[in-house]
């Protein structure tokens, strides 16, 4: 099967993880030329992108297309350009052409709704977010909170933006807002009109009260309204992960429908809503599977496919800025349900949604010393809950699918793991904090080239002596390290075979 991606943007979770997925399954994965893709604020080639899409129609099985690229540029492009709407809108029309001239293509499509961030950083958002930022986000809740009121019918009274923000401020925000709704009601439009097979519509960075959580409850009518079935069009907290998600749902689409259980040995674990998230774990974590093909079983049935859930604490904080306390019994049970999972023969992925922005060391560590850490098919940690768990279903379902074809690729199996494992437990959940006091000062900004090639050489260097404990006969060792948008936030790992020189592959 060949599979071409439109990513969110250049970021190795939007490009390197799509393109693991696939490599799991024994698959290829085709990008577009880098000059064509945003790079950080600047806005990739969203029409050359279109016509990228239609020469490579003639030779692709199925396409995974994020909208936000294809009609702005990107991610922060989606935010920050001043493209008009008609413009916007007629960049999508190229699914319509395609499809039109190639009717054999499976078409599957993300489009975001636009966050609001909680801060006064600009780093991703119109420069007047370090002014006006969380003003913004508060105005969103307000907004959301009347809307419900009037649903309910109750007085409502006048919205009233805090006196904090200018008025061409808001009027630059909401019609940014109201553009980006447009494109998610356009997508559904074309799920509706049979060109688009599946559409995720998530949510980047939200609240149960906030403007995007308001615009979800329109856009949950249109789902409703419009004769869509629940396999074609759903909304959940994600973003990062998706591309990914919908490269293994191209996978499972020949290869069959995946049945998983999943378990999540803390009680009540289910029931809590994420960081950053809007709805329960439980609802992402169905909505996560079915995005990619799957589907929830009772435990007294068969399945192909085990979650094991290390439930989110909110409260336990964030291990971007560090100070989070593990839960020694917590660990515990998940280390027992993995063990169990292990000793039935299953397949079994680790959903590490514990904190934000990082693994549970505890959690890692149990399980290494337990000998079941690297007989995972699948983990995921970084970032929200929804892009761990995004991730690892992602992977966990590729597995399934090459495992049904005859085609999995265990070389590929085992470096999808160990990048995740370097990642987001030794990077993300060790590293970082560290660095993030020292060399990068605190910031989450850019910072200047000197200070990224200092980083990257700390960090190669501890991440290589790392990945000898974790995996001493693995056969692979790190061939290099960057930073994609010059900050401490994420990070590019490749690893190569243990006995080549240099580094390899796309950074």
């Amino acid at each position: 099967m060949r599979i071409a991606l439109i990513p969110l943007d250049e970021r190795p979770v939007n490009l390197q993880l799509p393109r693991q997925v696939a490599m799991i399954a024994g698959h290829e994965l085709v990008t577009p030329p880098e000059r064509l893709l945003p790079h950080f604020r600047e806005a990739g080639d969203a029409d050359a992108l279109a016509d990228w899409l239609e020469q490579v129609a003639v030779d692709c099985d199925a396409f995974v297309v994020c909208l936000d690229t294809l009609a702005f540029g990107g991610l922060i492009a989606a935010r920050t350009s001043d493209d008009v709407l008609s413009a916007v809108i007629a960049r999508i029309d190229v699914l319509d052409r395609v499809a039109a001239m190639h009717p054999r293509l499976r078409i599957y499509a993300v489009s975001l709704v636009m966050r609001a961030s909680d801060s006064y950083s600009s780093t991703e958002e119109p420069d007047y977010w370090s002014d006006y930022g969380r003003d913004l986000h508060r105005l969103g809740a307000d907004l959301h909170r009347l809307l419900e009121f009037a649903a309910e019918g109750a007085e409502t009274g006048s919205a009233g933006a805090p006196s904090a923000i200018p008025a061409d401020v808001r009027s630059d925000f909401e019609r940014r807002r109201l553009r980006n709704h447009v494109v998610n009601l356009a997508g559904m439009s074309l799920v509706a009109a049979g060109t688009i097979e599946y559409l995720a519509i998530t949510a980047d960075d939200t609240a149960p009260l906030s403007a995007g959580s308001a615009e979800q409850l329109w856009l949950g009518h249109w789902l409703r309204a419009l004769p869509l079935a629940e396999d074609r069009a759903q909304m959940y907290p994600g973003a990062d992960e998706v591309g990914a998600q919908l490269v293994a749902r191209a996978l499972t689409a020949s290869a069959g429908t995946p049945r998983w259980h999943v378990v999540c040995p803390e009680p009540g674990g289910l029931d809590r809503i994420a960081n950053f998230e809007n709805v329960p774990l439980s609802t992402s974590v169905l909505r996560q599977i079915h995005a990619a093909g799957g589907v929830v079983v009772d435990s007294a049935e068969p399945a192909d496919i085990t979650l094991v859930v290390h439930a989110a604490d909110p409260g336990r904080g964030d291990r971007f800025g560090g100070g989070t306390v593990s839960d020694p019994d917590a660990v515990e049970r998940v280390v027992d349900a993995v063990r169990d999972a292990l000793a039935r023969g299953a397949v079994v992925a680790l959903a590490d949604l514990r904190f934000s922005n990082g693994a549970d060391p505890l959690l890692m560590e149990r399980l290494a010393a337990a000998g079941i850490l690297l007989r995972l098919a699948a983990y995921g940690g970084w970032n929200t809950a929804g892009n761990a768990l995004g991730g690892a279903v992602a992977s966990a379902s590729a597995y399934w699918a090459g495992l049904r074809a005859g085609s999995l690729d265990p070389d590929a199996v085992r470096i999808a793991l160990l990048t995740r494992l370097l990642d987001d437990w030794v990077f993300q959940s060790e590293i970082r904090p560290r660095l993030q006091a020292t060399v990068f000062q605190g910031s989450i900004a850019p910072v200047p080239p000197e200070v990224c090639a200092q980083a990257s050489r700390l960090i190669e260097a501890e991440l290589g002596g790392r990945l000898r404990e974790i995996a001493p006969s693995s056969g692979v060792r790190v061939g290099s390290v960057g930073l994609p948008w010059s900050r401490s936030f994420e990070i590019a790992v490749e690893l190569v075979p243990a006995g080549t020189s240099g580094a390899a592959g796309e950074r």
